[in-house]
Order: C-alpha cells, then structure tokens, then sequence
C-alpha cells in the first residue's frame, strides 16, 4: 500500500491533506488507505500511513526523560514529561547567593582570639562558616599573583637544540649571557652593525676563545627555517601557476567546479569560502588544524612575498605636538597645590628612597605580617594590584611614581604556593568577621570586601527550601536574632545562645565542616537507646550485627524513604549493607550529574568531554516551615555570671550637673533681677 506515497513526505496522496476523522473515501491503493485509531487509546483517528508521524506527538507514547543525555535513566507516557521535570534528578539547580565579608580590624582582635580558643568552636554557626569562608579564601590566592619577586627561582637544565652546532654552554657565564643579549638588542634597536669579512668568519669559527659560540648554533637554526618557509613560498607560487594553465584545459573543468566549492585545504580559494561561511573562531581554528597543509598546497604563505611588502605612498603632513606647541585644554582644573608660584616652590630632586637610607641592617628590619599584607594586597588588586613599580595619574599632567615592597619570615614562597600553604604550620587565627552582608553583584559593594558563593547544588523540587531555610531563616539572621551573643562579646566573651528551633521536632541547628553548610541535628531521647548494646571486639563486630542491620532488607528500604537528603548521604557511608539500602531511593531523592574531564590534543587544543554519571544526595535538611524560641533562660542571667560584666559600685554622694554652681547662679539671678526693679523706678519718676 505505500508503493505510490509521495516523495516529499511519504504520503498517500489523499491522506496528505485528510484531516477528517470521519473520512469514508473508499480505499484505493494509488491514492490513499485504511482509517484507524490510535493504537493506544489516545483518542486520535487518522489514515494508517500517519501512523509513524502520531507517535512522534502521541501523548500516550513511552519515551526517555528529557534530560535522558544528562543522566536520568527514567521512561515515562509524553503527557508526563512537564510533571517529572519538577522531580527529575538530572533536573539540578546551583545555588548563586553570594555575601560578602569584611576584614577583621586590627583594634578589634580580642573576640576572636578568645573564640578561637574554646574548643567547641565549630559549634558557634556565625564561627564555623567565617573559618570556612576564610579556608575557601586561603585557597584562592596565589602567592605568585601578589608577589612575583618573592618566590623561589628554580634553574631547569637546558635541553640542547638538535641540528645545531651546540646547545647552551653549562659553564658559559651569566655576564657573557647578557654581553650577548645587549649586543643583539642594539642590532635589533637599529644601529649599524659593521659586517665580517669571509676571511674574519673563518678566524671567528676556528677560534677557541670565543663565549659562547655554541649560542651562535641556536640563531643559525631560527634564520634557517625562515629561509626554508621562504623556499617553500616560491615553489608553491610556481606550482600554483602549472595548476592553473592545466586546470583551464576541458577535461578538467569537472574537477575544477569541485574544487571551487569544497573546504578541504587543497581546494582553491577555500580560505576566501571560510571567511564568509565561518565566523572568525572556527576560522582560526580552521587555521590551526591546517596550517602545514594550506602552506604545502600553496594557499597560505610561510613568509611575506616582497612584492607585497608595505611602500609608503602619498603622506599627508600632520602637525607635530612639542611641549612647546601644546596647549592646556580651557577645562583644565589643576589642583590647588600646582597653582604656586613656581619661583617661590621648593626645589625638587628626582630620587630613589630605600629602606638602606635608614641606616639599618635588613636583618634587623621588621618583618611584614604575612595574612594582613596578602588580604590587604587582594583587595587592592581589584584597583590595580601589587606592583613592584606602580604609576598613579593623579591628572592629566602630572603622574605619581611608587614602590612598595614586602619581607616576610616565611619567603621564599614556592611557584603553586597559596595562602593556606604558607599559614598550615601556623595557629588557628579568624582575619575575617563573622557578620556577613548580602550584597548581589547587581549592586555596586566596596572592594574592601571579600565575596562568597554558596555553590550547593539540589534537585530542582529541594532548591526553594534549601533558599528559604538555610538562607532566609538562618545565615539572614544569624547575627542578633537567631543566634544570640553576650552584648559584651566586644570585650571578648564568647558566649551564645540559639533561641530558634523547628516547630514539629526537637532538634538544633549545627554547622557541618565537611558538607559547609548548616544541618539540622535531632535530639534523641534515651528511651531509644534502651536494649542497644555495644560490642567492643572488632571480630564480634563482623559478626554480630546491629539491631538495625538485623532488620529484613524491604523494612530498611521502608525506614529510609523516610529521611532526608543529607541523612541519607551519612547513612549511605555507615556499611555496604545501608549503601546499597540508600541506592534503591536514588531516583527518588538522589540527583544525577555528569563528571567532566578534559582532554588535551597533541596540536595543543584541548576540550571537554564527559567521563562518567554521579549519583549522590544533596545536603538539604528535613524542610521546616515554622520556627518556634526555645526555652532558655534570658541573656540577664549570663550576666549575672558573665566574667567580663563590671559592676562599680559609688558609696559618696555625687552632685548631679543641675545642683553644680547653685550659690553662683543665685546671686546672679539676684543682681538681674535688682537691676530690673531699678529700671522700672527709673521709669516711674
């Protein structure tokens, strides 16, 4: 019957345009066949030929997720993609809120050293997350960036150049080096140069005495091959032209249409064809891929010919700008310490200021503190960076030229050293505060603070409560509100009260250091623990398993569909036993994504492909939709007790600022009023 369909779509004539779901045309074999229905009960009616079309749009279809090439393994009918998306755990969304933190002030320093001390620090929410955020920013910052004069040199041995008379002499000096890098700077810089004799280069070449002369090798190596690119120019160019006189011959005008349309290298005018066709990446690329063949085959040149060397034509003279003949713009405002008379202004020496002007040994200089001059010197480098030399336009005139150098006792530093290399051997310090702001970087902040991201990743469906739980009902309110500090923590104490917890359960708010985020943590009860025993024996251990791995393998699977995400992923790393349990829920509360590697060609380019899926569950706790104050004592009874609250306690009257000067402000206010009864006698006469 689909001997006589069209060609274009595959149609029976008649059943082309048929759109009827009553169409009673009798069956022709030419022009049309039978009327049916959809074979799975969609409610669809159409000729027997559309059938292959129908279920490209049958809602009633089965067909792979739609993010199946992202790693969900799930089938569904098509009229339930749109529903699975909001569960599907390819479906993952990054969480971009960022913050920012603030260095700590040097004045302010006695809070955080006593913190720091206590060794339940982790547990102090606003503590735990600055120590993270300061290790992430340790992480960050690369010694080399700030500062390049402080790291170690390291000498790799020179490989000798093959093809040339000699490598790089190991025994040359470094002072002969440089006489032969200055001598070709001033050839290159243009000055005349008075050429040997043959007669002169043969003495030069027999010569022993010569420094050096192995480096006269790796110059004669460079210069050759521009001499054989040169060589390959010229003979491509001849070659070109026998092409051309035997591509004009009629048994070749076939070939020749070919060749003008194709992209391969060999192709005339391909280069011309790609610079309409391609943008100027994949044209470069094309470039790079092909180059040794488009320079073989003629269509690119390895050299300049000199016949298309630049000429100077026809110039046009431009007015030259001398200091003489520049004026200063009428806009110009110059500041007010440059309006001085010139002739009364001190005079001025041009000169550079060392530490050795001090008079002082560089031992016994001070040494820069190492974390505040990094974190000082990143901050900067938003501006301008650190600098060895750095030049500041104050106006359009005038330029201020400075030097800033650092000495530190641990420099100097490795080449892929970062901040947390160099401080690792150091105490535990906090140099950045532990209040945040939520600045977005829609918004201008300064640049004197450092910024974070959270960078959690979650299914789609758990992204709304990990935002309105950990985000806007913790870290939002941490400070002062959900977190509650002594009002003398100025003074360095250190004590903290939570005052929420969740409405439904009792559990607290903890910060986990592994997962850099905060978990709810339930508190058990000891009823629960009655009947648990503990077995010391590793052996016995092996054996004897707990009263939870005794349970029948579909109860476990029932008790874990009752956890949360983050409790799943600590389950999962208790025993195979609950690791394979925590798999059966995968796909109903785990999240798939897909590792990235990347691979490096042997021309140098390099791209990224997937190496594998990861399956895993993400760090959201149990939602909470109400928070409740806990019931603890106010802050006025830590007071009571608080070490660092001192009470002065006066016995002697003090004089209050209204009774200060009673006597004085008596008798003045007797002499106003004495010279006012006067006046009004003087009056009445």
């Amino acid at each position: 019957m689909g001997k006589n369909r069209t060609s274009s779509s595959g149609l029976h004539p008649h059943c082309e345009k048929c759109h009827n779901q009553n169409c009673k045309l009798p069956i022709d074999v030419l022009t049309s066949c039978i009327f049916i229905s959809c074979r799975l009960n969609c409610g669809a009616a159409f000729h027997l030929c559309k059938e292959d079309e129908h279920r490209l749009l049958c809602p009633k279809e089965t067909v792979p997720c739609l993010n199946s090439g992202y790693g969900c393994p799930m089938t569904m009918t098509r009229q339930r993609l749109a529903q699975h998306l909001e569960v599907c755990p390819a479906s993952v969304v990054t969480c971009s809120l960022e913050w920012n933190r603030w260095p700590v002030n040097e004045t302010d320093t006695a809070f955080y050293t006593n913190a720091l001390r206590d060794p339940n620090v982790m547990s102090q929410l606003d503590l735990a997350m600055a120590l993270r955020d300061q290790k992430l920013l340790f992480d960050s910052i690369q010694m080399k960036t700030l500062f390049p004069e402080l790291i170690e040199r390291v000498e790799e041995p020179e490989v000798p150049l093959d093809g040339a008379v000699g490598g790089l002499d190991p025994e040359c000096s470094q002072s002969q080096i440089l006489i032969l890098d200055e001598s070709l700077e001033d050839s290159l810089n243009g000055e005349e140069v008075q050429e040997l004799t043959q007669e002169e280069r043969l003495a030069l070449a027999e010569s022993k005495d010569v420094a050096c002369l192995e480096n006269y090798g790796i110059w004669e190596k460079m210069f050759a091959k521009e001499k054989e690119g040169c060589k390959q120019t010229v003979k491509n160019l001849e070659d070109k032209s026998c092409q051309i006189k035997d591509k004009n011959s009629p048994q070749n005008s076939e070939n020749l249409d070919i060749d003008r349309t194709g992209l391969a290298p060999w192709q005339d005018g391909v280069l011309d064809r790609l610079r309409k066709e391609v943008n100027v990446a994949e044209y470069n690329m094309y470039l790079v891929h092909n180059g040794c063949m488009l320079i073989n085959f003629g269509q690119l040149a390895a050299c300049t010919p000199k016949e298309k060397d630049f000429v100077y034509g026809n110039l046009e003279p431009i007015e030259v700008q001398t200091i003489h003949s520049f004026n200063v713009p009428t806009s110009y405002r110059a500041k007010r310490s440059h309006l001085k008379d010139p002739s009364q202004m001190i005079k001025k020496t041009h000169r550079s200021v060392d530490t050795s002007d001090l008079g002082i040994a560089n031992e016994e200089l001070p040494k820069a503190k190492l974390v505040e001059s990094t974190l000082l010197c990143s901050l900067e480098r938003e501006l301008k960076g650190h600098q060895i030399c750095e030049s500041v336009g104050i106006d359009g005139l005038y330029v201020d030229v400075g030097t800033q150098t650092f000495d530190f006792h641990s420099a100097p530093f490795k080449s892929d050293a970062t901040l947390a290399d160099v401080v690792a051997d150091q105490p535990q310090s906090l140099h950045v505060q532990i209040q945040t702001e939520c600045v977005t970087r829609r918004h201008n902040k300064s640049c004197s603070a450092f910024t974070y991201l959270c960078r959690h990743a979650f299914r789609r469906d758990e992204y709304p409560w990990h935002f309105r739980n950990v985000h806007g009902d913790i870290q939002s309110c941490l400070t002062g509100w959900f977190l509650q500090r002594c009002p003398l923590a100025y003074l360095g104490c250190t004590f903290s009260q939570k005052q929420f917890r969740p409405s439904k359960y009792q559990a607290t708010i903890s910060y986990d250091a592994d997962l850099s985020t905060f978990i709810l943590q339930p508190e058990v009860t000891a009823s629960l623990y009655k009947g648990v025993k503990t077995v010391n024996s590793e052996r016995k251990r092996a054996k004897n398993l707990d009263s939870l791995s005794r349970l029948p393998f579909e109860i476990l699977q029932h008790i874990v569909s009752f956890l949360d995400s983050v409790s799943l992923g600590r389950l999962s790393q208790v025993s195979q036993l609950m690791r394979e349990v925590c798999s059966t829920v995968l796909q109903q509360k785990g999240m798939v994504s897909l590792k990235w590697e990347k691979k490096t060609y042997s021309h140098g380019g390099f791209t990224w492909r997937a190496r594998k899926q990861a399956w895993e569950f993400s760090s959201l706790f149990s939602p909470v939709d109400k928070w409740v104050f806990e019931d603890m004592p106010p802050m006025a009874e830590h007071l009571k007790v608080c070490p660092f609250y001192q009470k002065e306690i006066r016995s002697e009257p003090v004089a209050l600022p209204s009774m200060t000067g009673l006597q004085e402000r008596r008798e003045e206010f007797q002499t106003l009023v004495n010279n006012i009864f006067t006046t009004d006698k003087a009056h009445g006469e």
